[in-house]
């Protein structure tokens, strides 16, 4: 599903623990990280999207998570030219996204990857909150970054800690591992 402007419309997953880390996936086969993302079907709210990707991509379910906040508005990003399929219609120039912010309440050793039709990941670690600005493809950035900062309020709010200095400015201020 692709809307009139080219932008496919998805959602983005922020999971974090009690000390403020956040999920962080490789992308199976590769070098890359990022966190669980996905495509809305067309007869999703983004809530319902949210759940069953989280399911699909990380066997996590509803009650293995708190809900603590999404973004209020859509975020969006495009493709480098590069990976525009251009022989594809409607064309997509990339994405729209409603994101998530969780608290993990289950038990982390719930996580597995053969739980969607195909398999994203195929390995995870807990980073620090702002790590993902400087590790996710460039083109993702400054949407990661809209996201972490206007989700980061809500999981402080909640109490959780993260990098203060980091939501302030909007930078990784700290490394992980």
């Amino acid at each position: 599903m692709i809307d009139s402007k080219g932008y496919r419309p998805n959602v983005g997953i922020i999971l974090c623990n009690d000390e403020g880390r956040v999920f962080w996936a490789k992308r199976k086969g590769a070098s890359s990280w990022q966190f669980p993302q996905g495509g809305i079907d067309g007869d999703e709210d983004p809530e319902t999207a949210m759940y069953r990707e989280l399911y699909e991509e990380t066997g996590l379910k509803r009650e293995d998570v708190q809900l603590i906040g999404r973004t209020r508005y859509w975020l969006r990003y495009k493709l480098p030219e590069r990976y525009i399929r251009k022989h594809s219609m409607p064309l997509c120039i990339g994405q729209k996204q409603i994101w998530f912010i969780l608290r993990l309440i289950g038990d982390e050793s719930r996580v597995r990857f053969d739980c969607g039709h195909k398999q994203e990941f195929d390995g995870w670690k807990w980073v620090e909150y702002w790590h993902p600005l400087n590790d996710v493809v460039y083109f993702k950035r400054k949407v990661y970054q809209k996201a972490m900062t206007e989700l980061g309020a809500m999981l402080m709010a909640e109490g959780v800690p993260i990098s203060a200095s980091g939501f302030l400015s909007g930078q990784n201020q700290e490394k992980s591992e």
